[in-house]
């Protein structure tokens, strides 16, 4: 049994030299801002996160990222097995946060009681005529040309010097499911792909991935948009603003989303998807293999592994 049970990621936190590049990016990237400061920038979707990023002003870094609980009941039960202290929260959405550091020196962030957002307005979904139906019928498909609408982060991919004992940190803590563990040889283990426990609700395939790397290291961070043609439309935005375009758009193997992966302007990973698997706790998990990990479905396939950003 885990101390707490995570319902969903929360954001991501970054810190930069100059607070309004950062903020003309996840313009162009889709996101909108949920608050700010001298020293922090608060970006979120259009979703219900309060926020889903925020940059702090420093030299360039990934410096943590936050997992939301499911009660503040829970929460304290996380602060007392961890010994912290239960702190009340005075970014966005407000509520509490228990503040830990994992094996390899992240910061994680433990939150509960936020004030959810409302949920912001999107170009209207349109059906697709597809698989021999028809259900869009007079009705033009005209996506609005512009930045993708993020509705959320749905997950972060973070390298760890020791697959297993991080696993042990997070699951022992938060309760993730593994959905796809990554076995380059059988019963050989180096990394996997977590979901929340969420019981009989549905979840995203993976809302936390670990990879063992010769180094710990932030990988990325992903934001779900609102659909496949938000994210074609987004990413031709993207490239007209000349941001740096790293892989895609393509459509993975394990958790089947449809990708496509940029730099932030100081050489951070952060990827827009569309139309990924969805489970239960029941659903089990299975076993991964490095073709399936490294490989797509179909599109772009993916270039040599890229300098790694550390912690900072």
């Amino acid at each position: 049994m885990s101390v707490s049970k995570a319902w969903d990621m929360a954001h991501v936190r970054f810190r930069a030299p100059d607070l309004s590049v950062m903020d003309r990016f996840l313009n162009a990237f889709g996101m909108v801002e949920a608050g700010r400061s001298a020293t922090a920038l608060y970006k979120r979707g259009h979703g219900t996160q309060p926020f889903a990023h925020v940059t702090e002003l420093g030299d360039p870094a990934f410096a943590g990222f936050g997992i939301q609980l499911n009660s503040v009941d829970e929460l304290e039960k996380l602060a007392a097995h961890e010994n912290a202290q239960v702190e009340m929260s005075n970014e966005p959405g407000g509520g509490y946060v228990v503040r830990l550091t994992d094996p390899d020196g992240f910061a994680v962030d433990a939150l509960a009681g936020q004030t959810m957002a409302d949920i912001l307005s999107m170009p209207r979904g349109q059906e697709w005529n597809q698989d021999g139906r028809y259900s869009r019928l007079n009705d033009p498909k005209r996506p609005e040309k512009g930045p993708s609408h993020v509705l959320r982060l749905g997950h972060v991919v973070l390298g760890v010097s020791d697959f297993r004992r991080s696993e042990a940190w997070y699951k022992d803590r938060f309760g993730f499911i593994t959905s796809d563990e990554i076995q380059p040889q059988p019963g050989i283990a180096i990394g996997a792909f977590m979901r929340c426990d969420r019981g009989d609700r549905p979840c995203d395939h993976h809302s936390l991935f670990l990879l063992e790397r010769p180094a710990p290291c932030f990988m990325h961070a992903a934001f779900e948009v609102a659909n496949l043609d938000d994210l074609m439309v987004g990413h031709d935005h993207l490239v007209a603003q000349g941001y740096d375009h790293l892989w895609g758009v393509g459509r993975h193997y394990l958790g089947s989303q449809i990708f496509d992966y940029w730099r932030d302007p100081y050489g951070h990973e952060v990827e827009h998807w569309t139309d990924g698997d969805q489970l239960v706790a029941a659903d089990g998990g299975g076993i991964g293999t490095i073709p399936e990990l490294m490989g797509v479905q179909w599109g772009m396939e993916m270039p040599p592994l890229p300098e790694e950003v550390g912690r900072g």
